[in-house]
């Protein structure tokens, strides 16, 4: 037991919990970048749809296949880690892997909606500027034939 850790027993809620991480661990500043590192990808490539879409569809498979990486890493912990992180309900690799990541997907769909919302005000905007040419260009092309004097009733 480290300095400033807790026992498993003791953690009470997520707060006791991420306190109980020893956040020294070297693959866990790894993970941190990595996480750092996509949320800057995805500010980054904001205005480039095509590679948000194949990021996102890789981080939901990333933790699509969380389970199974929980369960590789349970079984090799020692190779990487100075602690057994890994429990059978995943509660470690959702805190701390699938949840920024699912996170960094609700900013990508967020841009996405951002930006379908811009093009449909741009888009909006376009066509009533194009109605309002066409009616200009009908209102000069047509002869005007009304009279300034009034008919008189008989």
């Amino acid at each position: 037991m480290h300095a400033g850790q807790i026992e498993v027993n003791e953690i009470t809620g997520v707060w006791s919990f991420l306190l109980s991480i020893d956040w020294k661990d070297p693959w866990l500043i790894g993970l941190i970048l990595l996480h750092v590192l996509t949320t800057s990808t995805a500010l980054l490539t904001r205005n480039n749809t095509n590679f948000q879409v194949f990021l996102f569809l890789i981080l939901l498979s990333i933790v699509y296949f969380s389970e199974s990486i929980n369960e590789y890493a349970a079984q090799n912990w020692k190779t990487f880690s100075k602690q057994q992180y890994f429990d059978g309900n995943g509660l470690f690799i959702s805190t701390v892997f699938s949840i920024p990541i699912l996170l960094n997907c609700m900013l990508l769909i967020g841009f996405w909606l951002y930006n379908s919302t811009q093009m449909m005000a741009t888009l909006k905007t376009a066509q009533l500027k194009e109605r309002a040419r066409r009616e200009r260009n009908s209102v000069a092309d047509t002869p005007t034939t009304t009279r300034d004097v009034p008919l008189k009733e008989e």
